[in-house]
């Protein structure tokens, strides 16, 4: 049976799980581990590279390393979240054809759904080694928050990664699968999600395989990576520029050596009190002088750095308990999932909110890609034992006269649904009326993101105000939106289907799935080569060991130093396949390297 695995594409770190004998497990990469870094790089010599490796290295390739490119993905150029980033990331960050904000890595620029399609990639590859199958089909999560652009450049990644991205479901729900899979009776709970780049709260209901969501909010910029921002920018930098009056921020490897250790501080003191960031050498002053950077942060300073961070995530929550239409004695668990729910004051507060103390039994970092797969399972044996109720994360409507916006579906509004709102002319003998779909929580039209427009024409022409026209939107399970404008008194109408986008064509998708699966070839053929050289490099060491005790046997006849002569040839063949690329050189020396290696081991077993 074809297998289907969950995907947790995150800010930090991704992760991948299946279900394996009814039992959801996470996969580990090539390294053991079961997260790997969201880290993508280019090296010197053109290679990508993804994961640990690329992280290993961001420091001395800090301009063409990137990370928490997921907060970019689906975004306008224009939006205060991508021009936080394009400040304070040490990569380039620009404007692309379509308003969208891309990466100059090198010579090249990559979307940012290319930049994850990498990591996705690299997730296809850890399952297919780990089940020896190929694999086509996954189940991908994203932030509850998330809005129909950000979630499609998420499905467009997965189809350039070679993905058939069967669902996308929200992470707080995905955790809340994990959490509630196999486990009887009714529970309500709360998933506090609060991740490398974004932050979700859901409330949800469970009863007998049905998972219902009664509510979801969040803030898709809120996350780890602004808790290391604030030691970064408000703490590192700016006490080093009253010491020294210098601006770290202006050099891109020092500001890269100040987040990785921000990280690493912000970790630690989640268990210590206190610890040392010593960056000696962070920036030379000219000549050869430098200046070192040596600094303790203790858990009570960071707390101050961040406390309004976690307090808007406390907001964000009572909203969400408030729309939910319950009291927080009704929530029976809350469940911490993110990498950043491991700092103490987060926990404590967490704790402070709901009135108690959340579950330690949930591993923050797996139990999304766990419910995702548990899904995949769900959707590939069309079981009846798991069914999920998700809402509209944002309301949906239309612009109205004054450039006002008009909500049709309120968010948090469980899918599938319809909902039709009757609205009249503005304008004497007007004939027809133009309708832009919006999706948003701004009572500003032009401040919510445009979803589709069309124009119902061939209106009676009457004063304002006579003729009525019914607008209509439909939400499927999927997700998809359709909406239609229709004449009540003529009965003519119009109708689109909402189809959100990532700022990619269809041309630009396909030409980035051929580049991917040409490099994955070439990949696989450069890693086969790798692996002759490894066998040559093995082969001709153990020859060169016992070379000269057989050479002092075989030089005493002209058979012997035939046999000499013949393997000095092969030796030299098989280190000149070694210093280039071709595999079947390569093949051929190895083989020849083999069998001299057997004919000088039997010179030696004869010598006893």
């Amino acid at each position: 049976m074809e297998r289907i695995i969950g995907i947790d594409l995150g800010t930090t770190n991704s992760c991948v799980a299946i279900v394996e004998g009814g039992t959801p497990v996470v996969l580990p990469n090539k390294g053991g581990y079961k997260t790997t870094p969201s880290v993508v790089a280019i090296s010197e010599n053109g290679k990508r590279l993804v994961g640990h490796i690329a992280k290993r290295q961001s420091i001395t390739n800090a301009t063409n390393t990137v990370y928490a490119s997921k907060r970019l993905i689906g975004r306008r150029w224009k939006s205060p979240a991508v021009r936080t980033m394009v400040e304070t990331m040490p990569y380039t960050i620009v404007e692309g054809s379509n308003n969208d904000p891309r990466i100059k890595l090198r010579d090249r620029v990559y979307t940012v759904p290319e930049i994850s399609s990498i990591i996705l990639q690299e997730m296809k590859l850890i399952s297919e080694e780990y089940t020896g199958e190929k694999i086509e089909k996954a189940v991908i999560t994203v932030p509850a928050y998330f809005n129909d652009a950000q979630r499609q450049a998420t499905k467009d990644a997965g189809r350039i990664a070679g993905l058939d991205v069967v669902r996308i479901i929200n992470e707080p729900t995905a955790a809340a699968l994990a959490y509630g899979f196999g486990r009887e009776g009714d529970r309500t709970i709360a998933v506090y999600d609060l991740g490398g780049g974004t932050f979700d709260i859901s409330v949800l209901s469970i009863s007998n395989g049905v998972f219902e969501v009664l509510a979801t909010a969040g803030d898709t910029f809120l996350g780890g990576e602004d808790f290391d921002g604030r030691i970064v920018m408000d703490w590192l930098v700016l006490e080093f520029a009253r010491e020294h009056q210098i601006d770290l921020r202006r050099d891109k490897m020092a500001l890269q050596r100040l987040r990785d250790a921000a990280e690493k501080a912000k970790c630690e003191l989640s268990s210590a009190r206190e610890t040392e960031i010593n960056l000696p050498f962070i920036i030379s002053t000219g000549g050869s002088d430098a200046l070192h950077l040596q600094k303790t942060l203790t858990r009570d300073r960071l707390e101050e750095l961040t406390i309004d961070l976690v307090d808007r995530t406390v907001k964000i929550c009572k909203k969400a308990v408030e729309e939910a239409g319950i009291g927080l004695k009704d929530i029976d668990d809350v469940i911490l999932v993110g990498g950043q729910t491991r700092m103490p004051i987060v926990q404590a507060k967490v704790k402070e909110f709901f009135g108690k103390e959340p579950l330690k039994g949930v591993h923050p970092d797996e139990v999304v890609a766990l419910g995702a797969a548990i899904q995949g399972m769900a959707l590939m044996e069309d079981s009846q034992h798991v069914l999920l109720l998700d809402v509209t994360p944002h309301s949906l409507g239309i612009m109205i006269v004054g450039g006002f916006f008009s909500v049709l579906i309120p968010q948090n509004t469980t899918v599938p649904t319809s909902k039709s709102h009757i609205f009249t002319t503005v304008k004497d003998n007007q004939t027809s009326v133009k309708i832009l779909v919006l999706q948003g929580e701004s009572d500003r039209a032009e401040e919510n993101e445009l979803l589709g427009e069309f124009i119902l024409t061939g209106l009676r022409p009457a004063p304002r105000g006579e003729v009525e026209i019914e607008v209509t939107f439909e939400i499927n399970a999927d997700g998809i939106v359709s909406v239609s404008a229709k004449d009540l008194e003529t009965g003519q109408q119009q109708a689109i289907t909402v189809t959100a986008t990532s700022g990619l064509t269809e041309d630009e998708i396909k030409k980035m799935m051929q580049e991917n699966q040409e490099y994955l070839v070439d990949m696989r053929r450069s890693e086969e080569v790798e692996k002759e050289k490894l066998t040559s490099r093995r082969t001709l060491q153990e020859i060169d060991k016992i070379f000269p005790k057989v050479r002092t046997v075989l030089e005493g006849s002209d058979f012997g130093q035939d046999a000499i002569r013949k393997a000095e040839r092969v030796m030299e063949m098989a280190r000149k396949a070694m210093e280039g690329n071709d595999h079947q050189a390569l093949k051929t020396s190895n083989e020849a390297l083999a069998r001299t290696l057997n004919m000088f081991k039997g010179v030696v077993q004869k010598l006893g």
